[in-house]
């Protein structure tokens, strides 16, 4: 079970497309969890590694190197 709080206008168009659809405005809102999650996740990964970059904790690879050793140096 997810409880959430929307702005009065996002709130508004989700019931108007909600009522012009003949859908509810869970299933709305659950497509677009479903839709951008995988995006999130990605985004969350990227911050953290950066994080760890600037850190020292994680070493980063040039690209040069990556492509040479999966014989990708054309």
């Amino acid at each position: 079970m997810l409880a959430i709080r929307l702005p009065a206008e996002v709130e508004n168009r989700l019931e108007a497309l909600a009522q012009a659809t003949g859908r509810t405005k869970t299933f709305y809102a659950r497509e677009a969890i479903l839709e951008h999650l995988d995006d999130l996740e990605d985004l969350y990964l990227a911050e953290q590694r950066l994080i760890d970059i600037r850190a020292g904790k994680t070493k980063t690879v040039p690209l040069e190197e990556v492509m040479k050793r999966y014989g990708l140096d054309g």
